[in-house]
Order: structure tokens, then C-alpha cells, then sequence
């Protein structure tokens, strides 16, 4: 009978630990306490704010920031797939895509840990992260106000440094952060940024728009 070496840990203690402790403090998914360290590292959010939550199902990170803005805040989900955890009079969850919610200028904090389904291959992984990346990135330049807080959950890969550096452009401050409670094996990160720039940065669809329309105005002579 083999016998466990001396020194070498469970690799599931973490996930183990943190799952145990979300289901006791009736949180409903181990992510919430990524949020919690990003919170104590950075205070996006605080009393009173306005908050919205992309990829928001199951609702642990809604519950948390509705802690965070207390009774006088107000925290907004959004997820293609609904929340059916009991929430706070602060908060709600709408079930839709992110892409047709139109509240601009709206919040203090946008939040996303939105991530794909994986395959696999961690190449088409991080393509389709920063996919979900960009697109938040485009809800949180036009739902904050100016001076806004944004975090981002993204997996390494080729295009991490381009969206990097777009988030760097649009705020003041920034900085890429690795949770504690992320799995040891995972690559996801989190940009942090804060302080939304008053100029306005252009959105790929922006851009795509003033492209086809300039494309077409040199079409005519």
C-alpha cells in the first residue's frame, strides 16, 4: 500500500478551502472572494455607488458588492443566464446581453468576470477572453462616468498586452492583479483600472463605424 510522501500538499486545498467557505458564508460560487482581495487591494467600490456586474450569474459577486455600496448604493447585474439567489433590496440581475444595455454615464464601478467556455486548447481560450474582455471594455467606457473604476478578469495570452494597454489609455491608474483564490493553474488575471479619462476613447465599434463611412465618402467622385 503506497503511502503519501511527506510534505506534498492536497493541489485541491485552496479549491476545496474556498468552496467550503462560500457555501458557509451563503455565498453561491468560491469567485466572490477574488472580488473580496481586488476590494482590499483597491477600493473600486465604495458606499453609496453605483455598480454594474457583467457575467453576473450566479449572483456571488452581486451579493458582495451590494455589501460593499450598503442600502444607499445600487448594484446592477446583467448574464445571459439568470440569478436565482435571493439578492438585497440594492441590487438586481437582469438576464440579457451586455452589448443592448444602454445606461450611459450611469456608474461608479463596472465589474466583469466574465470568461468563456473552455476548450481546451489555451490558445482559442485566451482569443475568446479577450473577446468578452473588449466587450466589456466598451459597456464600461460608455456606462461610467467620468473618474469610474473597472475590473476586468482576462486569460493570458497573444493579445493580452494590446487590450492591456487599451485599458491603460482610457484610466488613470492601472494595474494587473493574480487573486489568492484564483486556481493555482489557471491564467486568469485581473486588470484593475481606476479613474475613467474625461476624453472620450473611441470603441472598436466606433471605429469600425468611422472607417465604412470614410471608406465609402472616397468611394464617390
Amino acid at each position: 500500500m503506497k503511502q503519501k510522501k511527506a510534505g506534498r500538499s492536497n493541489p485541491n486545498r485552496w479549491q476545496d478551502h474556498y468552496t467550503r467557505k462560500a457555501k458557509k458564508e451563503n455565498y453561491p460560487a468560491r469567485s466572490v472572494y477574488k472580488l473580496q482581495e481586488i476590494q482590499k487591494k483597491s477600493r473600486l467600490i465604495r458606499k453609496g455607488d453605483r455598480v454594474l456586474d457583467l457575467g453576473c450569474a450566479p449572483g456571488a459577486w452581486l451579493l458582495y458588492a451590494a455589501e460593499e455600496t450598503g442600502p444607499s448604493g445600487r448594484v446592477v447585474g446583467v448574464d445571459l443566464k439568470p440569478v436565482t439567489v435571493a439578492l438585497p433590496p440594492q441590487a438586481s440581475a437582469m438576464t440579457m446581453d451586455a452589448h443592448d444595455l444602454s445606461m450611459p454615464g450611469t456608474f461608479d464601478v463596472v465589474l466583469s468576470d466574465m470568461a468563456p467556455d473552455t476548450t481546451g486548447s489555451k490558445h482559442v481560450d485566451a482569443i475568446r477572453s479577450i473577446m468578452l474582455c473588449e466587450a466589456a471594455l466598451e459597456v464600461a467606457l460608455r456606462s461610467l462616468r467620468p473618474g469610474g473604476n473597472f475590473a476586468c478578469k482576462v486569460f493570458q495570452g497573444a493579445d493580452f498586452k494590446a487590450f492591456s494597454d487599451r485599458v491603460r489609455a482610457a484610466f488613470a491608474g492601472h494595474r494587473i492583479f493574480k487573486p489568492e483564490s484564483s486556481r493555482k493553474g489557471s491564467r486568469e488575471v485581473y486588470i484593475i483600472a481606476t479613474g475613467k479619462k474625461e476624453t472620450e476613447i473611441e470603441t472598436d465599434s466606433e471605429t469600425d463605424s468611422k472607417t465604412g463611412s470614410s471608406s465609402a465618402e472616397n468611394g464617390q467622385h
